[in-house]
């Protein structure tokens, strides 16, 4: 079972940057680099921030790669390996075991509607596939099905089923989750607006968008209230939440492309059928990140 001391703090739900149609590796493995110097405790390439559901699966392959390769095992790095094919899921898994990844992050199969148990055996299969931690990722509002607290405790009975990142927004489900699988269960926050409450109702994390923009003060927050200054963490929290919210105004990854923009780290291009943040929404992000003390 994997240790939830290795699994804790800010995750950076990475970006996948893009130059003349392709990924744009420079740009990718300057992002890692400058994520781990500004103190992120993990990185998560190729999930939905990553624009996976865009990336061809060699696409994919290559920056789970790259991000392995660039970290050198300075933090961990969880994979995103979700798909609502069983088979695909498994290979990507294989795949990033293979490349080096310290785990896997496998959303709840989408658009198909699976049924629990269908569920339960999707992550089984993965489960027996691979000797590496996995970590289920609920998200209810974009797969359209919910892993149940009671589904969930059957697949933690399995040797690499370790923990949650968990987007409902619900901070009800930490308690109910953690009182059915005890806190070994590693529980990351989705959602970047209720991580504080969510770390205070026995979270472990949370795997970040806004962390792209502001990494240093997400990796801040996160430290602060897992050694217990909650007080600390809500200040730092006060910066945030406008941020948190314009990085959502539009669909999340243009969001924080744009911010990366602003610093000047990487081009703002998404693939279709996304779309650059409107000017207005830019302005609004903006002006967040000068309240969050990132800009002049």
């Amino acid at each position: 079972m994997a240790s939830k001391a290795r699994f804790q703090g800010s995750y950076t739900a990475l970006v996948t940057p893009f130059k003349n149609g392709s990924v744009d590796e420079a740009a990718f493995r300057g992002l890692v680099s400058w994520q781990i110097g500004e103190g992120v405790q993990g990185l998560v390439p190729v999930g939905t921030t990553g624009e996976s559901p865009t990336l061809s699966h060699d696409e994919h392959r290559k920056v789970v790669e790259w991000c392995v390769d660039e970290a050198k095992g300075r933090v961990p790095v969880i994979a995103g390996a979700g798909s609502n094919s069983t088979r695909e899921a498994v290979d990507l898994a294989v795949h990033a075991e293979k490349a080096g990844a310290d785990a896997v992050l496998v959303v709840t199969p989408y658009y198909n509607k699976p049924t629990q148990e269908g569920m339960y055996h999707h992550y089984k299969a993965v489960n027996d596939a691979i000797g590496i931690p996995i970590i289920i990722y609920n998200i209810p509002s974009r797969s359209v099905v919910d892993l149940s607290v009671e589904t969930m405790a059957r697949l933690f009975e399995l040797k690499n089923i370790a923990g949650v990142k968990d987007a409902t927004a619900n901070v009800a489900r930490v308690s109910l989750q953690r009182r059915a699988m005890g806190s070994d269960f590693i529980q990351l926050s989705g959602e970047d607006m209720t991580a504080l409450a969510f770390m205070a109702a026995g979270g472990h994390g949370c795997i970040s968008v806004s962390a792209n923009v502001a990494p240093k003060l997400c990796a801040s927050l996160m430290s602060a209230v897992l050694s217990g200054d909650y007080a600390t963490g809500l200040k730092i929290q006060d910066r945030l939440v406008p941020l948190h919210d314009a990085i959502f105004k539009e669909p999340g990854v243009a969001g924080a492309k744009h911010g990366l923009k602003l610093l000047g780290r990487l081009d703002e291009i998404v693939r279709l059928p996304l779309m650059p943040v409107t000017p207005a929404t830019g302005k609004i992000i903006r002006d967040a990140m000068v309240h969050a003390g990132l800009l002049n």
